[in-house]
C-alpha cells in the first residue's frame, strides 16, 4: 500500500526539507564549508526540498527533473526564491549540450538524493558530473543498495501485499514482473520498478564506479536504519555497526541506506 508521501506532494516536499535539514546539510559539512557564496546543484530534484536549507543560509541553487509536474510542484513550492533569484528549477536533461555549456564548472555541491539507483550506464553518468563542478567541488550521494530488504523501490507499489514483501525484488527479471502483474500493479509502477532493476547499484559497485572515475571517496556512512524511515516508518536513524561495513556483499542485505562525499 502507497504510504502519504507517496500521494500527497506536500507532505513530500516537507519530508524532504526535514531530511535535508537533519542529515543530509550535517553530512556534506564534514568535509565541506557552506556559505552564501557555495552554488548547489540538484539532479533529480523532484519537489525541490532538498535545496530548501541551502537556500535559508543564502546558497544559489539549480535543481533539475526530467519530470514537468514535479519541476511544477518545486517551482510552487520554492516559488519565493525563484522570484529572488537564488533558486532556478528547471525542465532539463544535463545530457544536453547547451546545459552542459552554461553551467560547466559552475558549482560546489552537486546533490543526488535517492537518484543513482535511478540512473542508467552509471559508470558514464558518474565521471559526467565532474564536468560541472568547481575546483574543489564535491558531490553527494544518497541511495539504497540494490540488495537491501526494499532496494527495489516496490514499496510505491499500492498493493499492499506486494509493497511490503522484502527482497523479492532480487528474483529474476521475468518472475518478478510476473509477481507486479499478478498483482494488479499499473504498468508506469512496474515500468519504473523494471529500470530500477536494470540499473541497480550495489555499494561494491558505487564504489568501483567512484574509483574509475578517478575521483575519492571523502566521508561515508552507511545505515542500519534509513534516516527517511523517520518519516516512513516512525524509526529513529541508526548507523550500521561497524564490523558489517567492512564485509562486502553481505552488507548490502542489512544496509539500508549510505552517504557519500566524493571529490
Amino acid at each position: 500500500m502507497a504510504l502519504k508521501q507517496h500521494l500527497d506532494d506536500k507532505v513530500r516536499f516537507d519530508q524532504q526539507v526535514d531530511n535535508s535539514r537533519t542529515y543530509v546539510v550535517p553530512f556534506i559539512e564534514r568535509t565541506k564549508t557552506i556559505t552564501a557564496d557555495t552554488t548547489v546543484f540538484e539532479v533529480g530534484t523532484a519537489e525541490g526540498g532538498v535545496l530548501v536549507p541551502f537556500l535559508e543560509r543564502g546558497c544559489k541553487c539549480t535543481g533539475v527533473d526530467l519530470a514537468p509536474e514535479r519541476i511544477d510542484l518545486a517551482n510552487g513550492f520554492l516559488s519565493s526564491y525563484v522570484a529572488d533569484g537564488k533558486a532556478n528549477i528547471l525542465l532539463k536533461n544535463i545530457y544536453d549540450d547547451d546545459f552542459l555549456q552554461q553551467y560547466k564548472g559552475a558549482f560546489d555541491i552537486i546533490i543526488l538524493k535517492d537518484v543513482i539507483e535511478h540512473v542508467p550506464d552509471q559508470e558514464a553518468f558518474v565521471p559526467y558530473l565532474k564536468n560541472f563542478l568547481r575546483p574543489g567541488g564535491q558531490i553527494f550521494f544518497g541511495f539504497p543498495p540494490w540488495y537491501m530488504p526494499f532496494g527495489g523501490h516496490q514499496q510505491i507499489c499500492r498493493t499492499k501485499w506486494v509493497s511490503k514483501i522484502p527482497w523479492y525484488h532480487i528474483l529474476p527479471r521475468p518472475l518478478y514482473k510476473g509477481v507486479l502483474k499478478m498483482a494488479g500493479e499499473h504498468e508506469i509502477t512496474i515500468k519504473e520498478l523494471m529500470e530500477i532493476k536494470d540499473t541497480q547499484i550495489t555499494i561494491e559497485r558505487f564504489e568501483r564506479i567512484v574509483k574509475a572515475s578517478g575521483m575519492k571517496i571523502l566521508y561515508k556512512e552507511h545505515f542500519l536504519i534509513n534516516p527517511i524511515y523517520k518519516y516512513k516508518f516512525g524509526l529513529q536513524p541508526r548507523r550500521q555497526l561497524g564490523v558489517i561495513t567492512w564485509i562486502p556483499f553481505f552488507r548490502n542485505f542489512v544496509t539500508t541506506c549510505v552517504y557519500y562525499t566524493i571529490g
